[in-house]
């Protein structure tokens, strides 16, 4: 399933909230994005449409709750990010991404470990996999 950033920004909302009305999202997004009311509503239908969110009537309001995991959603957004990628270019945006974002301690603790683990059975060096079959030089 892909999830446009705009959607992103719905499913977090409804991630953290678990339920969740279209006027909640609404306000919510007005704030954060100054979105109007009808490209929420866009955004919420795809996302029920994809499958990411179910409805349920309650009263006059339709309640909308998450179908999907947001660790395995982001861990799927991610692997199919990395996966267009030269394989020599990962460690570098891993680098990045690690440098630019905010990382609590016990993170930081667990990306060491994990680290070290793969330091173990890690090649001197990643091969280019953009053309099988052929010697590149990616820089």
């Amino acid at each position: 399933m892909e999830i446009s950033p705009a959607e992103w920004q719905v499913m977090r909302i409804a991630w953290t909230l678990q339920k969740v009305t279209s006027s909640q999202v609404i306000e919510i997004l007005q704030r954060k994005k100054n979105w109007k009311p009808a490209t929420v509503k866009t955004l919420l239908r795809r996302l029920v449409q994809k499958k990411a969110l179910v409805t349920t009537k309650q009263g006059r309001y339709f309640i909308y709750q998450p179908c999907v995991q947001e660790q395995e959603t982001m861990n799927l957004a991610a692997d199919d990010l990395f996966s267009s990628m030269c394989e020599m270019h990962v460690g570098r945006t891993l680098a990045h991404v690690i440098e630019e974002h905010q990382l609590s301690k016990k993170d930081i603790s667990n990306l060491q470990e994990l680290l070290n683990k793969k330091a173990l059975n890690a090649p001197d060096a990643v091969e280019c996999n953009c053309v099988p079959g052929e010697e590149m030089h990616c820089e």
